[in-house]
C-alpha cells in the first residue's frame, strides 16, 4: 500500500519471485481491458477490478499459492478493509509500505510519464497533475503498527 507511482509494481515483482507468488494488479486489469482508457468511470471500474481480483485471490491462496494485491490501500479504512477480508476468509495478511521522499516520488512520476507518453509505459496510466492532486488528497501515511514490512526505498538500488 503507497502512493500511486511510489514502485508498487517493481516491488511486486521483487516479492513475485522471492515468494514464487501471483501478483493481482488492478493497473494491469484495466489496461488489458480498457487500454487504460475508462476515464471519469475509472474509480468505480477499480472499485470492482478489485472486489473481482479478491475473489480470486482467495481461489488462488486456498489452491496454496501466495498472492500479491498489487494496487494502494491509501486510506486507514482500505487497510481494515482488506485485513478484515483475509481474517474473514482464512487468509494471512501481510502489509507492505513502500516509504519514498518526495523528490524520488516525483522523479518515478516523471519517469513514468516520459514512458506512457513515449508507448512503452507497459500498464502505467499518465499522471497529470488532477489526477496526482487527487490521490495526494485521498493518501493517509500509515502508522507503524499497521504495518508488517516498512520498506525505505533506496533509489541507488533500483535497477532501471
Amino acid at each position: 500500500m503507497e502512493k500511486i507511482g511510489c514502485g508498487k509494481t517493481y516491488y511486486a515483482n521483487q516479492l513475485k519471485e522471492k515468494e514464487q507468488a501471483v501478483i493481482l494488479s488492478t493497473d494491469e486489469v484495466t489496461y488489458d481491458l480498457t487500454n487504460n482508457k475508462q476515464g471519469e468511470d475509472y474509480d468505480e471500474f477499480a472499485r470492482r477490478v478489485n472486489l473481482y481480483l479478491r475473489k480470486k485471490a482467495v481461489e488462488i491462496v486456498n489452491a496454496g499459492c501466495t498472492v500479491i494485491l498489487d494496487w494502494g490501500f491509501w486510506t486507514k479504512e482500505n487497510r481494515n478493509e482488506i485485513k478484515k477480508f483475509g481474517y474473514d476468509n482464512n487468509i494471512f495478511v501481510e502489509m507492505h509500505y513502500i516509504d519514498i521522499d518526495d523528490k524520488t516520488w516525483y522523479e518515478n512520476i516523471e519517469e513514468r510519464n516520459s514512458k506512457v507518453l513515449a508507448g512503452n509505459g507497459g500498464s502505467s496510466f499518465y499522471v497529470d497533475e488532477g489526477l496526482l492532486k487527487k490521490v495526494s488528497s485521498l493518501f493517509e501515511i500509515p502508522e507503524k503498527e499497521e504495518i508488517d514490512v516498512w520498506h525505505v526505498l533506496d533509489r541507488k538500488r533500483i535497477k532501471k
